[in-house]
C-alpha cells in the first residue's frame, strides 16, 4: 500500500528489516515509559517472526526508504465466533510521521489481512493515559473500548510456577 510520502509493506527476513523492527520497538518502549522492558533481540525477532512465525509485522517506509512505523500482529481464535481474530500487539509511528495517514494506512492494511483470513474481530490494547491514540481509535476508526474485560498477564516466573498444578509429574 502506498500513500504520498510513505508506503506500507510486510517486514522481510532481512537484517535491515529486523534492525528496523528492533529500533522501532525501542522507540515505542521509550514512548510508553517502559524502555527497560524492551528485551527483543535481532535473533529473537528473526526466530519468532520469520523462522517460526508466531507473529507478523508491517513496516511503514518513508519515500527515502527509512522505516518510520511498525504494526506487529498475530492471530488468535474465538470459540464464540468459531473464527480467527487478528490481534494488534504493537502499533508505532515516529512522531514526525504522525497525522500524515500512516496509522490509518496501517489499519487499512490490517483490515485487508483480517478479511483475507476470515477474521471475525480485530483487537488491541491501549494504555489508559494515551489519550491521542484513544481519541484516534474511537473518533476516527469507530473502535469501542471493552471496559467489561480486564487484561491479565503471567510473566516467565508466573508461567514457571504453574508447573505446581500439573497432574503429569
Amino acid at each position: 500500500m502506498s500513500h504520498s510520502g510513505f508506503h506500507i509493506r510486510p517486514a522481510a527476513d532481512s537484517s535491515e528489516d529486523i534492525e528496523a523492527i528492533i529500533r522501532l520497538v525501542k522507540e515505542l518502549a521509550i514512548y510508553e515509559k517502559s524502555e527497560d522492558q524492551a528485551k527483543a533481540t535481532p535473533e529473537l525477532i528473526k526466530r519468532n517472526l520469520f523462522t517460526t512465525p508466531f507473529a507478523h509485522a508491517l513496516l511503514a517506509l518513508s519515500s527515502a526508504g527509512q522505516a518510520v512505523g511498525l504494526a506487529l500482529y498475530f492471530f488468535n481464535f474465538s470459540t464464540w465466533t468459531g473464527r480467527p481474530g487478528l490481534y494488534l500487539e504493537d502499533l508505532f509511528v515516529q512522531p514526525e510521521f504522525r497525522n500524515k495517514g500512516v496509522g490509518k494506512a496501517f489499519f487499512a492494511e490490517l483490515a485487508k489481512i483480517a478479511q483475507e483470513k476470515n477474521c471475525a474481530r480485530m483487537d488491541w490494547a491501549v494504555l489508559n493515559w494515551n489519550t491521542p491514540s484513544i481519541d484516534f481509535y474511537e473518533k476516527v476508526l469507530g473502535a469501542k473500548a471493552m471496559s467489561e474485560w480486564m487484561g491479565m498477564r503471567l510473566e516467565e516466573d508466573g508461567i514457571e510456577n504453574l508447573k505446581k498444578f500439573s497432574i503429569n509429574q
